[in-house]
This record gives structure tokens, C-alpha cells and sequence, in this order.
């Protein structure tokens, strides 16, 4: 018995960095993808275009594939987009910016991906940004 405990006792930090890993990449994922895609399809309001709806507004995908773990264990996880304007935008870009604050007509957003995934009956959240600026 005493083995057998020993032996979930070593296992279990090497799921957990498993885990950790599978969540890091899911993320990392997202971030390039904010940092790759075309700006216009970025600020569009298809959200076939662009996956980060601007504020308010949210793109949640409930349930989302993560991945998956030696022995064939799934790990899913919530999924929330956003895009936030930067506050000098001009008011075309969602923000309260004028010619004289913003004369170059700057335009910035805050890109956000939050996953949200349970492990052991706990749940963890890890958040991704991006500014994107033309």
C-alpha cells in the first residue's frame, strides 16, 4: 500500500504540469492568433471575422477541447473574447478621443482570451491580452 500511495504521490505533480502545459499552449494559441490576424477583420463585427467582439459584447464559447492527457483523459474548458477600446480611440473606434487629444487618429484595442477549466473539482482561470494598434 504504502508503494502504491508513493507512486500517485510522484504522478500527481507530473499531471498537473501536464495539465498547466496543455492550458499554457491553449493560450498561446490564442495570443497569436490576436497578434496575426488583419486588423480589419479584427475591429469587424462579423464575429466569423473576428473571434473578440468589442465591449460590452463577449464571444463565450462554453465548452472547448484543451486537450488531452496520456491514457486518453479530455480536458475542456470555458472560452471568453473580448476587444476593448483604448479610451483615445476617436469615438468611430469606441473610444472619447478628438483630433486634438489624437491627432494621428491612432487606433488601439485590448485584446482578452480568459479560459476557465476545472481540475480535481477546482477551477482555474488563465487570461491571455494583446494590444493591437494601427
Amino acid at each position: 500500500m504504502w508503494t502504491f500511495q508513493t507512486n500517485l504521490q510522484t504522478l500527481r505533480p507530473r499531471n498537473w504540469s501536464l495539465v498547466q502545459t496543455l492550458t499554457d499552449a491553449y493560450m498561446t494559441q490564442h495570443l497569436a492568433q490576436a497578434e496575426a490576424i488583419d486588423f480589419d477583420d479584427l475591429i469587424s463585427n462579423d464575429i466569423t471575422r473576428s473571434p473578440w467582439p468589442a465591449e460590452p459584447n463577449n464571444n463565450q464559447t462554453p465548452s472547448v477541447i484543451i486537450g488531452t492527457l496520456p491514457g486518453g483523459r479530455v480536458i475542456t474548458g470555458s472560452l471568453v473574447q473580448r476587444r476593448i477600446p483604448n479610451p483615445n480611440n476617436l469615438p468611430t473606434a469606441g473610444g472619447s478621443g478628438t483630433t486634438t487629444t489624437n491627432p494621428a487618429q491612432v487606433e488601439s484595442w485590448l485584446l482578452e482570451s480568459h479560459l476557465t477549466y476545472t481540475i480535481g473539482g477546482r477551477n482555474y482561470v488563465k487570461t491571455r491580452s494583446s494590444v493591437r494598434t494601427r
